[in-house]
């Protein structure tokens, strides 16, 4: 797993390697992608994988941090700011598994599905995060 960080905070977000895979075809098909956390319920509240900039982001998106899927790709992770408000105590992982979400992410013509998991940051890393 991997994410980059400009500093020496713990990073917010990670991708698995299969995952940082798919990133690299998508990428390859439709350029530079971002990913957006939104609330919601069922596929709602799936992490939403979009071509970089089609996605109108806002004052009420924070930037979790950048995922480094190799080939000098970086793939922003967006969440919207009272999403942040309960997930802030949380490092999460993008991961892909078999299967149809619903929407307009990227993936779903792959026949599989970006989920996110998730842990509590330790008392460590939430001190270095503030």
């Amino acid at each position: 797993m991997s994410a980059t960080h400009a500093s020496s905070l713990p990073a917010r977000v990670a991708v698995t390697d299969e995952a940082a895979e798919l990133l690299r075809r998508l990428v390859g098909i439709h350029g530079p992608v971002m990913f957006h956390q939104s609330g919601g319920c069922c596929d709602g509240s799936a992490p939403m994988c979009y071509p970089n900039g089609d996605f109108m982001l806002g004052d009420a998106d924070v930037h979790l941090g950048d995922l480094d899927i190799g080939l000098d790709a970086q793939v922003p992770v967006w969440m919207s700011r009272s999403q942040f408000e309960y997930w802030s105590h949380t490092h999460i992982t993008i991961d892909v598994v078999p299967g149809r979400g619903a929407g307009f992410s990227l993936e779903a013509p792959e026949g599989v599905r970006f989920l996110i998991r998730s842990r509590l940051f330790t008392d460590d890393e939430a001190a270095l995060l503030g």
